[in-house]
């Protein structure tokens, strides 16, 4: 049997990890914070900020209705409210997707 990588999956991420990721400001990402209810990282002693992997799900939700949606701040809010399980799903579906598309980026590219 061929030994097989896995993937590896941190448990928090830093807000300068989390900036990078999603290519905004700490700002942004703390304003964010204090908007959205669903957003809770946890902090430790010095006061830093650890996103864990549901948080960082939850800023893709965030951004996809902010930013690709057009929902106002209020409007996401209350959509969040409304919808959280279906927003969810929604994100998997978009991520899945995501994922396909650079396979088959990944196989034109070796054609």
């Amino acid at each position: 049997m061929p030994y097989k990588e896995r993937d590896i999956n941190k448990l928090y991420y830093t807000m300068g990890e989390v900036t990078e990721m999603f290519d905004v400001n700490a700002s942004q990402i703390r304003f964010y914070e204090r908007e959205f209810e669903i957003l809770q990282p946890k902090k430790n002693k010095k006061g830093n900020r650890l996103f864990t992997q549901n948080d960082i799900s939850n800023l893709k939700i965030i951004f996809n209705l902010v930013k690709e949606k057009g929902y106002t701040l209020q409007g996401a809010r209350d959509y969040l409210r409304s919808n959280k399980g279906e927003a969810k799903e929604n994100q998997r579906v978009i991520n899945s997707l995501e994922k396909l598309k650079t396979f088959l980026i990944e196989v034109r590219d070796n054609l």
